[in-house]
């Protein structure tokens, strides 16, 4: 299955999820007005009535009040969490961990990170620790991978190696570009208003017991502490209505989705041990406390469908599971039983050695005190097939199947000032301003330079020092420079993104020209710093016909971009006569000379509202257009549509960067 036919999955499992939702409501609503009517009549007898009639606007107002827990339940979660992956993060306990940390741990884990990152061609995600939970797990979320998060347990950290964390962010990263992300959180929601009422019944219970008071002996019928508690007891009761239906969403949507998971994450890492290992070691420490994968925190049930293993005991097994049994997944990881593994902490000492004890691929990012901190891996040392679905990818049984590693890839070397400053927000703000400099023209340098010092005197000077360093680096590392700021820079604050986002504008406008390299950087920019960055767009086009003309626009752009003239336009028809029935001919074609960035921009703001199914055949049209090899310029156009559609980028553009020669 591609990432966009997942996509498309994922906008059919939402219409089982409204449905099962739809089911959860209909049952608590008939369970509340059958509990209150027979508690009605319990009271009317406790108290001598003997008239069972009920008031008027009775089952109305039950109902009105029960849809209004569970809609605004719902609504008000799906509110709490418009942050995406940080507030599903911080509702699991997490920390963030700061780009520039340098506690052994935590560095490897960021390293890992970014290898992954720069190896598929997304930003960095944002990196969380759970440092109460000592058992081992892990979850991405986010709306989209342009904002993703990864979290995972301390116990991950301490007990894994170098390989199994990589395996287990492998795994992650799957969620991220397959896009179940964005399903999990809203199931938070959903589920979070189906299961309110057990939570209330609960609380009822414990203001009954505690502050209800008694009755005199002259008062008839039962006390209101009694009947707070009975209310509460039966409200209890229905409410486990909402989580039995809660946890068959969750089995329905999750288990199948880690099968997946765990077969990309070996396709990433081109390593079963993995993977594997990891969750073999799940199973050794699952024999001393029932549960190696268990999360203390008192929102596990409510994100159990997200982690990597299952968050309680009771979800381990049977019709409600949200995972798969560990024995069946490496089953399928291996082609047959494997024992467990020993799960014990690993010695403080042997991550004291970044370079030796962590297992580092030469040439492997590190800014530790005994490394050089400028070598980037090489996304080579990580399969670019694995992380590119949409473009060829392998069925789950042949996860076992993994490529010859023992040729060790070429390094990518970036200066290591500009990888320390990509971890700091600062220091990565000017990082931004240095990539967007232009020494070529004197005129509009000192135009730029002036309007640094104008706005951001103090990062004007470090500005110019990385803008020295970044002309050192190969042409086609700067996006994935951009790429390792991320973190960094979404650690600023609304206002001073703004900012930033406003000075690039400005120093891009300078010589009142824009170049495509402009265009590409300010297009991921925007795409992931803006404040409407995260925000979900709703589907407006099934296919391409509506946009014709945008899409014959952004084909003219790889063409022109990749060929002169004649060359051009012939790979423009080359592409187009690719999809007839699309009906784009020679007028579409737009020249060089004739192309404008502000029309580039608003055509992707309209292939945003695209049917995922169809936005692949905008990619494959680019390809088409741009020939069997892409130019680092025509790498980093790709790069950036893809972004702006949230899809993954295509196996040949990360191979372009993969293939840069160490420097």
């Amino acid at each position: 299955m591609n990432f966009f036919e997942h996509q498309a999955q994922a906008h059919r499992e939402s219409k089982k999820l409204l449905f099962l939702f739809g089911l959860a409501v209909i049952a608590i609503v008939l369970a509340v007005n059958g509990t209150l009517a027979v508690l009605w009549i319990w009271m009317k007898g406790q108290y001598g009535s003997g008239l069972y009639t009920f008031p008027r606007w009775f089952f109305a107002t039950n109902t009105a009040v029960t849809l209004l827990f569970i809609i605004g339940g719902t609504l008000f979660e799906m509110a709490r969490l418009q942050e995406g992956g940080d507030a599903v993060a911080r509702m699991a306990g997490g920390r963030l961990v700061m780009p520039d940390s340098r506690e052994p741990q935590e560095r490897r884990l960021l390293n890992i990170v970014e290898e992954m990152a720069l190896a598929s061609g997304i930003a960095c995600p944002r990196v969380y620790v759970m440092d109460d939970e000592d058992a081992i797990n892990a979850f991405a979320a986010g709306y989209h991978q342009n904002e993703a998060v990864v979290a995972v347990t301390r116990g991950t950290l301490a007990r894994l190696s170098r390989d199994e964390l990589q395996g287990v962010i492998g795994h992650e990263f799957s969620h991220i570009l397959n896009g179940d992300m964005r399903m999990n959180v809203k199931l938070i929601g959903v589920l979070f208003g189906i299961q309110m009422l057990a939570g209330f019944g609960q609380h009822m219970m414990e203001w009954g017991a505690r502050f209800g008071g008694g009755r005199s002996r002259d008062e008839k019928g039962p006390s209101i502490q009694l009947v707070l508690f009975v209310f509460g007891a039966a409200l209890f009761v229905i409410g486990y209505i909402g989580i039995f239906f809660g946890r068959l969403i969750k089995s329905a949507v999750s288990r199948q989705r880690e099968f997946l998971a765990d077969a990309s994450a070996v396709q990433f890492t081109r390593n079963p041990d993995g993977i594997g290992g990891a969750l073999r070691k799940i199973g050794g420490l699952t024999r001393d406390n029932q549960c190696g994968s268990r999360i203390n925190h008192h929102n596990a049930e409510q994100l159990s469908h997200m982690f990597l293993g299952a968050a309680r005991p009771n979800l381990l097994s049977g019709l409600f599971a949200t995972h798969p049994p560990i024995e069946t997944r490496l089953q399928r990881l291996y082609g047959r039983s494997v024992t467990y593994l020993d799960a014990s902490e690993i010695v403080e000492d042997s991550f004291a050695n970044p370079a030796s004890a962590m297992g580092f691929a030469a040439g492997g990012i590190d800014s530790g005190a005994n490394t050089n901190p400028s070598n980037l891996p090489s996304p080579l040392q990580l399969s670019p097939l694995g992380f590119h679905p949409e473009f060829g990818y392998r069925a789950p049984e042949q996860a076992a199947i993994v490529a010859d590693n023992s040729q060790p890839a070429p390094s990518v070397k970036i200066p290591t000032e500009v990888v320390q400053a990509a971890r700091n927000p600062q220091a990565a703000s000017a990082l931004v301003f240095a990539l967007l400099l232009d020494r070529n023209d004197k005129a509009s340098y000192q135009m730029q330079i002036d309007i640094l010092r104008q706005a951001v005197a103090q990062q004007c000077a470090l500005a110019t020092l990385l803008h020295e360093a970044v002309e050192t680096m190969s042409a086609s590392m700067r996006l994935p420079v951009l790429d390792l700021a991320m973190p960094a820079l979404k650690l600023l604050s609304p206002e001073q993104r703004q900012q930033l986002l406003g000075i690039a504008a400005r120093l891009i406008a300078a010589d009142q020209i824009v170049t495509q390299s402009e265009f590409v950087l300010q297009t991921l920019l925007q795409r992931r710093l803006s404040p409407l960055a995260g925000r979900e767009v709703g589907v407006r086009y099934q296919d391409l016909t509506p946009l014709k003309a945008e899409t014959g626009l952004l084909v003219s752009l790889m063409a022109t971009t990749e060929f002169e003239k004649d060359a051009a336009l012939q790979a423009y028809l080359r592409s187009v006569k690719s999809m007839p029935d699309l009906g784009l001919t020679q007028e579409q074609f737009v020249s060089r000379e004739a192309l404008d960035f502000f029309e580039v921009k608003q055509a992707l703001d309209r292939f945003q509202q695209l049917a995922p199914l169809a936005k692949p055949f905008v990619i494959r049209l680019m390809l088409k257009a741009g020939g069997e090899q892409l130019s680092s310029e025509g790498a980093d156009l790709l790069r950036s549509i893809c972004a702006a559609l949230d899809a993954p980028v295509p196996e040949v553009v990360s191979a372009s960067y993969a293939s840069i020669p160490a420097l």
